[in-house]
């Protein structure tokens, strides 16, 4: 089977009925599930000295990221040949891909900002970050909805894609078990810097290879993409996460807009360092310039997925 086939078909189912409500009302999502298991062992086992908890987060991430594969490899080895074993794969892998939902997010974010409504925009964007945006004005919500679009273009759509047609259904899914756990464990804080600490570390792995793919994709579908490359190359490794920066520094370049930069967590302002400093400050018309880019970047994945997936089969 051609996995690059099974994504691409995953991927345009997605994008054509997203993850249904009525679906999701009566059984969930996939995502869902695998965080209820990680809460349920978070519960019991994140406790007692650093040690301890360092030894149980890891026992934590073998048990979720193993059963991901196993079920993976137990559902491929079922799979039919041919055209309807990449048509199931594809059925299989769908609920893994958030083209639609990372766009609806943003549109959600876009439509009142632009009619000036900065409560609405405030709740939206809330809801895709996690900093502290209750005060903030048109140019932060732009700066924080862009950098949300960026960075979940990559661990959110990329990545899956990318796993996917490397392993498969076992590779997606083991995939999105890292992701879940370091979404949900992964935090530098006194709760879970311990337990949490080889689920962040299995993530930056994970994704070391599609932001950069990211990157490069945002970087090609912009105006200028020797200069996006020039500037995501030079600024990226001054982000704080090491995989991030890249997707959001092509993305800043591509717009010719400064993103990351101070931000507040609570009560603690972060000094970052600005992406692309010599920017524009970002408003809201660059969000609308963001979801043509993020359109353009999707165009271009689903183009080379093609590519592969027609060279493999033949």
């Amino acid at each position: 089977m051609t996995f690059a086939l099974m994504m691409l078909l995953a991927c345009l189912i997605d994008l054509a009925i997203g993850w249904p409500d009525g679906l999701y009302r009566r059984v969930g999502h996939p995502v869902t599930w695998l965080g209820r298991a990680v809460a349920f062992m978070e519960r019991r086992w994140n406790r007692g000295g650093r040690a301890a908890r360092l030894g149980l987060g890891a026992l934590t991430v073998i048990l979720v990221v193993g059963g991901a594969l196993l079920l993976g490899f137990a559902m491929q080895s079922l799979l039919p040949q041919g055209w309807l074993g990449v048509a199931i794969g594809a059925v299989l892998a769908w609920p893994l891909v958030a083209l639609r939902s990372m766009q609806d997010h943003v549109c959600a974010v876009e439509l009142p900002l632009v009619l000036g409504d900065l409560s609405t925009a405030r709740h939206a964007v809330s809801m895709i970050v996690g900093r502290d945006v209750s005060q903030a004005d048109d140019a932060a919500i732009s700066r924080a909805a862009l950098e949300s679009l960026a960075e979940n273009s990559a661990d959110g759509i990329v990545a899956p894609v990318f796993w996917g047609v490397v392993a498969g259904l076992p590779g997606i899914l083991a995939y999105k078990a890292i992701n879940t756990l370091d979404s949900m464990i992964g935090h530098r804080n006194e709760r879970y810097e311990a337990f949490g600490k080889v689920a962040a570390r299995l993530d930056d792995v994970a994704n070391l290879i599609p932001a950069r793919l990211t990157g490069l994709f945002f970087a090609l579908v912009g105006g200028r993409p020797l200069r996006a490359l020039r500037i995501m190359w030079h600024d990226a490794r001054a982000h704080r996460s090491p995989n991030a920066g890249w997707p959001e520094a092509a993305m800043a370049a591509s717009l010719d807009v400064r993103l990351s930069g101070p931000r507040q967590y609570g009560a603690t302002v972060t000094q970052e360092p600005w992406l692309h400093g010599d920017g524009a400050e970002a408003k809201p018309a660059s969000l609308t310039q963001g979801l043509i880019l993020y359109r353009r970047m999707l165009a271009l994945m689903l183009a080379v997925l093609a590519l592969i997936g027609g060279i493999t089969y033949a």
